[in-house]
């Protein structure tokens, strides 16, 4: 496969995982539990995973609702504090057999969070049992020559979080002017006011 091929047939099977994902009724479930959440989301996930997570959570802060990420091995060394009982945790992890993410949510249990949803894609994933509401990712085949780099895996994590933050963001409400108040130093803001004068 030449390079121009090689190219092609990544970005079409990151594409084609992402039109693969199944819209379940858990997806509404998720946007409830996240919209009642009265406390703030807090995102988890290891390695590129975590990378998704962590997205998550600032997209989620820019677009009107309060989150944090937290790295799972640092939860088990006093991180874990951020949480409290009125937050909800949103889990990343494509094999859910992750231990530290693993840790965090049955630590997180303990103290009393409101709800956990969890991104997932295996079928005998361990994270299944620790979540309330898990968002299907599919049976996903990386592109990658090796069968083994993280790519339409990630492509489907971003997507499903993207999809949850806008659909969260709409059920809100929040306008440009809101959006423009956390954007006060960048483009984005600038863009957001100049259509709210």
């Amino acid at each position: 496969m030449d390079i121009s091929q090689r190219i092609k047939y990544v970005i079409e099977a990151e594409a084609d995982a992402i039109q693969s994902i199944e819209i379940t009724p858990a997806f509404e479930d998720a946007l409830e539990l996240l919209m009642s959440c009265e406390g703030k989301i807090v995102t988890t996930g290891m390695g590129k995973a975590g990378l998704s997570a962590r997205k998550f959570s600032v997209t989620l802060c820019s677009t009107g609702t309060p989150a944090v990420y937290i790295h799972p091995g640092e939860a088990a060394h006093g991180d874990l504090g951020v949480i409290a009982e009125t937050d909800c945790i949103v889990a990343f992890s494509t094999s859910g057999k992750t231990r530290e993410v693993i840790e965090t949510l049955n630590f997180g249990q303990h103290l009393g969070v409101s709800g956990v949803i969890g991104i997932t894609s295996h079928p005998d994933s361990d994270l299944r049992e620790y979540c309330d509401i898990i968002l299907e990712m599919g049976v996903i085949e990386e592109p990658c020559p090796l069968g083994l780099t993280p790519s339409a895996s990630i492509a489907v994590m971003n997507a499903i979080a993207d999809a949850l933050t806008l659909a969260l963001m709409e059920q809100k409400g929040i306008t440009k002017h809101q959006y423009g108040l956390r954007h006060h130093g960048g483009y984005l803001g600038r863009v957001a006011r100049l259509d709210n004068e």
